[in-house]
């Protein structure tokens, strides 16, 4: 199958987001033999990572020219989950073998209150600039960022505050924890203005990497603990805020969360959601949001399906994003061919 022009991929993606366009799937092929790990998002591995990051959009740009798949190449800048967090004053767990973990700093709505919202001068987030903007100036202004990791604003502030004590502050002290979150909200709101006005509105999702003409995304994972109402009480503005602000949103999810999927459905312009879970959850989960949004899922099952095994089954108005991974170059082409003719 001949390669496809950036510009295609990205009208197959923007076709695949309309829900009554017979465009109803995109599909990657996850093959990159001889690129080294992804370094860990550590400060004292600035180097490594740059470098890492700019050899991985080489090496994407130049596949697009035998392997004809939705991917689109990017400057791939993922972080852990810490680097909010961490401006706001969390010491953060850097783990030898994974990625870093912030730790929670405050343990009281008393010393809640007391935090200052962290200009984007923090050094995680300088750091993600620093990086971005020697990213952006070897690729050029056409080049396309994997946002941060980000995490909604509630998730964050479980990180900030330790969470026996934040849980039991959803119910006995509810300012408090607006408060927070508000704070947190009003940090990752500023870095992102300054973020689209550096690098542009189209992005590649922090998880999983998908195309967003515009819009953001966001994992939104503390949602499987709380009630129906307290997602509506706590989540589901802020999640509102975010996709009417930069218009639309996508959500990764890998909470068991079953009983909020009603209220997703209140989010305006979801884009995609993700949930990781159980075979058995995706069943329902594909048919219940088919009309409402795209889909990509990740079945945590402990023999998961091939993707091309189930496809079949899935209800035609299903607008799906197909992931495989291909062990060989002869692989990867002929699972490109055989996607093809089915997308």
């Amino acid at each position: 199958m001949a390669s496809r022009p950036i510009s295609i991929i990205q009208q197959r993606w923007l076709d695949f987001y309309d829900l009554d366009s017979p465009q109803r799937l995109v599909y990657l092929i996850r093959y990159a033999p001889g690129l080294p790990p992804r370094p860990l998002p550590n400060p004292e591995l600035k180097a490594q990572r740059l470098e890492w990051i700019w050899l991985n959009y080489l090496y994407f740009t130049e596949r697009m020219d035998w392997l004809a798949d939705d991917t689109l190449p990017c400057l791939d800048l993922l972080t852990g989950t810490e680097i909010f967090a961490e401006a706001f004053g969390c010491p953060v767990h850097r783990p030898p073998d994974n990625n870093p973990f912030a730790l929670p700093c405050v343990r009281s709505a008393a010393e809640a209150g007391r935090l200052a919202v962290p200009t984007l001068d923090a050094p995680p987030l300088a750091l993600v600039f620093e990086l971005a903007d020697e990213l952006a100036r070897r690729a050029g202004p056409q080049a396309l960022f994997r946002l941060v990791d980000l995490q909604s604003p509630m998730d964050v502030a479980a990180l900030i505050w330790e969470k026996s004590d934040f849980y039991a502050a959803l119910l006995t002290d509810p300012p408090a924890v607006f408060e927070l979150v508000e704070k947190v909200k009003a940090l990752q709101f500023a870095f992102l203005d300054e973020w689209f006005c550096r690098y542009g509105r189209q992005c590649i999702a922090h998880y999983p990497e998908y195309y967003m003409p515009q819009g953001v995304t966001l994992s939104v994972d503390e949602i499987g603990v709380v009630s129906g109402k307290l997602f509506q009480q706590y989540f589901l503005p802020e999640l509102q805020a975010f996709s009417l602000r930069y218009g639309g949103l996508g959500m990764h999810c890998c909470a068991n969360a079953r009983h909020q999927w009603a209220h997703f459905k209140q989010i305006p312009n979801l884009r995609l959601l993700n949930l990781n879970q159980p075979g058995r959850a995706l069943i329902d989960a594909y048919p219940y949001f088919a009309r409402f949004t795209c889909q990509w899922h990740y079945d945590q099952s402990l023999e998961p399906r091939p993707p091309l095994d189930w496809l079949a089954e899935l209800p035609k108005d299903v607008h799906l994003v197909v992931d495989v991974t291909a062990q060989s170059k002869d692989e990867a082409l002929r699972l490109a061919d055989q996607l093809g003719s089915l997308a």
